[in-house]
């Protein structure tokens, strides 16, 4: 185990309960952040799913209500009626074949690329160079799309995707700490909430198993099962 600094051990002792109310948490996670720079809050869930069969694996989307706060770089690959569509909508590069090309080069420098579905044949031949990296546009998450504005516009401001990991987590971002406790919390519960409705049938037993919070440099805090059972009743 990495050895701990001072700071870091600091905020540990102020999390004096097991766990937590959700709002509570988000205030405590304002409270013990030490960092100089505005944290990233993610939010982690231990599902109770096998994520080896695919008839139980989750995933999803979610439009944060109030934001990420993060500064996205957003890619697009699209064919030429689209090309000022997506300039205006704000994204940071637009390209056609040329890109795949660019890509296949070694230009990997964005946090999401949108194709249009004509350009997928060839988007679809750097799937060994995008898949590895969560970048390739997915029908699933709205990244393969003709309504490329509306897109780029939600992955500016708020669009977040999620997908359970081999050890049956889901980790996702929730927001930028300086969003403040109300907000990261409305954000949390949307996540939750995408989360709860994505159950897939196949699964039995306990679904959401534990949740925790933590800002980037800060240790994690549990949330209780009551406070989820809260959300889970709207």
């Amino acid at each position: 185990m990495a050895k701990r600094g001072k700071k870091y051990l600091i905020a540990l002792k102020q999390i004096e309960k097991p766990e937590y109310d959700l709002k509570e948490a988000m205030e405590l996670i304002k409270n013990i952040s030490f960092a100089r720079f505005d944290e990233t809050v993610e939010l982690s869930v231990k599902l109770g799913v096998d994520p080896r069969k695919t008839d139980q694996q989750v995933q999803g989307t979610v439009l944060l209500p109030n934001g990420h706060g993060l500064n996205k770089k957003v890619v697009v690959i699209a064919s030429a009626d689209k090309v000022s569509e997506a300039r205006e909508a704000g994204a940071d590069e637009v390209g056609g074949v040329d890109f795949c090309e660019k890509i296949k080069n070694g230009y990997l420098d964005f946090d999401a690329l949108i194709a249009t579905p004509d350009m997928m044949r060839d988007v679809g031949k750097l799937g060994r160079i995008l898949g590895p990296r969560k970048l390739m546009p997915n029908a699933k998450t709205g990244t393969v799309t003709f309504n490329v504005g509306k897109i780029v516009r939600d992955l500016k401001y708020g669009l977040i995707s999620y997908k359970t990991d081999k050890t049956a987590n889901v980790h996702t971002i929730i927001g930028k700490l300086s969003l403040g406790p109300e907000k990261l919390y409305e954000n949390a519960v949307s996540v939750l909430e995408s989360i709860i409705r994505a159950k897939p049938p196949a699964a039995k037993g306990k679904y959401i198993k534990s949740i925790h919070v933590a800002s980037t440099m800060s240790p994690g805090i549990k949330i209780s099962q009551t406070s989820l059972d809260q959300i889970a009743r709207k």
